[in-house]
């Protein structure tokens, strides 16, 4: 790393590598972390996986994504932590620790993206880049207190990223402040669909249902007041998304990830092991059954939004649990939390995240989905709504 001190431990304790930057342009002032899944020139890639690390080569060319950011004049400042192989949610890496939330010490920083959350929420730089596959920028980003934004599916280059889920993998962003995810994005991409000044809000009492007390009076407060259709978002159930979601990202994992994780004979932890497993039991003819359903949600969102559509979204269920959280916490999180999650995920949408309040002390964050090609449209959005008083 390039900065004087990580006491938040937001990043790999790389031998620091001077990244070329072009110094002018619109993201001069601005510092850059980069989760240690994408290439940078002059390091190694490690994935939040020892195995990986030692079998990597120093990298001779910076990933696409990074090299856009570094061409517009932000400071690459070091390389940030990451779930092992990007696959989990709590920011907790067996192998290289867990970085420091700054807003809630006690509780985890969310993943996989947590060394980029955290380096952002410390003010240890002022952008980051993450991957969200399913939810890896949107959990850490409400855990953290900060703006992210899982993009559009496919908008932004993925070449030279460790690959986890192919139909799932998206490039995002973390920042303190709108603005300045605003002024980031706009360097990787153009709206292809850009909402009107006034979009069609829409409040989605399906995934709301899922919210307890005091998550939902998080959510009033920031959108209760807003004039705003109620509508549903799991045509089939929610249990019924959900498990389309779990079949088609294990399919794709079973080609994108699991190879590397057989071949390599790598030791797997506690909760790897089994997406793992399951991922390489699944049949073709499963697989094909959930790309099917996959297609009608897609559909069915694509119907729901139209071109002017946002939902006013629940990012997850609740605020981080704390590091110490008895083994069944740790073992159903996750699954709450993605059944939110993966109503953009499975339809490839834009979801920005942006804080609220906190729920027991811990932050909790709310967010905006848009129709596909809607991002920095989304990102205004979203900026104007928080700036609504409550």
């Amino acid at each position: 790393m390039l900065i004087d001190k990580d006491p938040f431990r937001c990043f790999m304790p790389y031998p620091p590598v001077r990244v070329a930057s072009a110094g002018g342009g619109p993201l001069a002032g601005l510092t850059l972390g980069v989760k240690d899944i994408y290439d940078v020139a002059g390091y190694r890639t490690g994935s939040g996986c020892p195995t990986a690390l030692a079998m990597s080569e120093v990298k001779q060319a910076n990933a696409p994504a990074v090299d856009a950011l570094l061409e517009a004049g932000a400071a690459f400042v070091g390389k940030t932590h990451t779930d092992e192989l990007a696959w989990s949610m709590y920011g907790m890496n067996a192998h290289f620790g867990t970085p420091v939330n700054p807003a809630a010490p006690d509780r985890i920083p969310g993943g996989s993206s947590s060394g980029s959350a955290v380096a952002v929420a410390a003010g240890l730089c002022d952008i980051a880049v993450g991957s969200d596959t399913g939810g890896s920028v949107r959990a850490p980003a409400s855990f953290c207190g900060i703006w992210g934004i899982r993009p559009t599916h496919g908008v932004i280059s993925l070449e030279a990223v460790q690959k986890l889920a192919s139909s799932y993998d998206t490039c995002g962003l973390f920042a303190r402040d709108g603005e300045t995810l605003l002024r980031a994005m706009s360097v990787l991409m153009e709206d292809s669909a850009p909402l009107p000044d006034v979009p069609r809000l829409m409040r989605p009492l399906d995934m709301l249902a899922q919210l307890g007390p005091e998550q939902r009076a998080v959510y009033d407060a920031a959108f209760g007041g807003m004039e705003a259709t109620e509508v549903s978002v799991y045509p089939e159930g929610v249990e019924a998304t959900y498990k389309t979601f779990l079949t088609t990202m294990s399919a794709d994992a079973k080609v994108d990830v699991v190879p590397f994780i057989r071949s390599s004979s790598m030791p797997l932890v506690r909760g790897i092991d089994g997406r793992a497993d399951a991922a390489e039991a699944l049949t073709d003819a499963e697989a094909e059954v959930g790309r099917t359903a996959r297609a009608a949600f897609t559909a069915a969102m694509d119907r729901l939004l139209g071109a002017e559509g946002v939902l006013l979204a629940p990012v997850v269920h609740d605020a981080p649990f704390r590091l110490d959280a008895p083994v069944e916490v740790f073992d159903g999180f996750r699954h709450d939390a993605m059944r939110l999650l993966c109503v953009a995920g499975l339809a490839g949408l834009p979801q920005v995240v942006m804080p609220a309040r906190k729920v027991d002390g811990a932050p909790y964050g709310v967010s905006l989905i848009g129709p596909r090609g809607s991002d920095l449209s989304l990102i205004r959005a979203a900026m104007a709504l928080s700036a609504v008083p409550a």
